[in-house]
């Protein structure tokens, strides 16, 4: 999809995750449709117990993305959060517990399904602090130097613009303020990966290597830009990315072939948790 212009790209999107959210199918990005409930899903890519609990709402698996974004962040209570592709709503409420109700919490998603989606999650938790806007990644509907964090779960692989999302950031951020997500990078992916329109919606098709990202965002002015975590995904995990329920490429080869594409991405793929800060003016 590398090729296509950046309207058709999240066109393409948008309808693969309202089918997904519709369905409460498991294509969501990372390897978690190998596992065998959501609770499972969420202890994987690092909610707690307490999030799980959360599963009680209306929180299909691809709620849970490839990392809880909100782990190691030292959110404090008033502050204001700016969730990027916020989808069913899991880490906005995460987010609205963390910052009170002085607090507040921004989701942005484009696609509509999701967003009500969301905004009946919010309205079952009673959750008054929290709010989804329209629009996408690369034109966030959010005022400049009003957020003291950004985070996205999984969500930012999936811009076919992603140094107007690195620059949005360091926009909305305020001086001294966090961003932190949790995101797929790839190293080295061959070009049959980049052209697959499923491995792209899939979330490994328009990832960029870890080195880009990391500039990316510096290029943007942040500072103090580092990996928290990884997690690097093995052949088996690789495989649901390619013989998942959503995935249609499987249909089209054989399952040696599925276990060949696996192994030719082991050691390529993995999610990282990214930070970075927006500097304060120099005195």
């Amino acid at each position: 999809m590398r090729d296509q212009k950046p309207d058709n790209v999240r066109t393409a999107v948008e309808k693969a995750y309202a089918e997904a959210i519709t369905a409460s199918t498991t294509s969501c990005c990372g390897p978690s449709c190998c596992s065998p409930s959501p609770t499972a899903i969420a202890n994987q890519v690092g909610y707690s117990k307490a999030d799980i609990d959360l599963i009680a709402l209306d929180m299909a698996p691809t709620s849970f993305g490839c990392g809880n974004p909100l782990a190691f962040a030292d959110i404090q209570p008033g502050e204001t959060v700016v969730d990027l592709g916020s989808g069913a709503g899991l880490d906005l409420l995460l987010a609205a517990k963390a910052v009170g109700p002085e607090g507040r919490v921004i989701g942005i998603d484009m696609t509509d399904a999701m967003i009500d989606t969301a905004r009946a999650n919010i309205a079952k938790a009673g959750a008054t602090n929290v709010e989804v806007r329209k629009g996408i990644i690369e034109a966030m509907p959010v005022d400049s130097a009003s957020a003291n964090w950004v985070i996205s779960n999984c969500v930012i692989n999936l811009s076919p613009e992603k140094e107007r999302v690195f620059a949005e950031i360091a926009r909305v951020l305020k001086p001294g303020g966090t961003m932190q997500v949790s995101d797929i990078v790839v190293q080295d992916l061959p070009d049959w990966a980049r052209a697959s329109q499923d491995l792209f919606t899939s979330c490994v098709g328009g990832a960029i290597s870890e080195e880009q990202y990391l500039q990316g965002l510096r290029d943007a002015g942040l500072t103090d830009v580092e990996v928290v975590e990884r997690v690097i995904y093995s052949a088996d995990q690789i495989k649901c990315f390619v013989d998942g329920n959503e995935v249609p490429i499987a249909a089209t080869v054989t399952p040696d072939e599925v276990e060949a594409i696996a192994a030719s991405l082991e050691g390529k793929v993995w999610s990282a948790k990214i930070r970075a800060c927006k500097p304060e003016p120099k005195a």
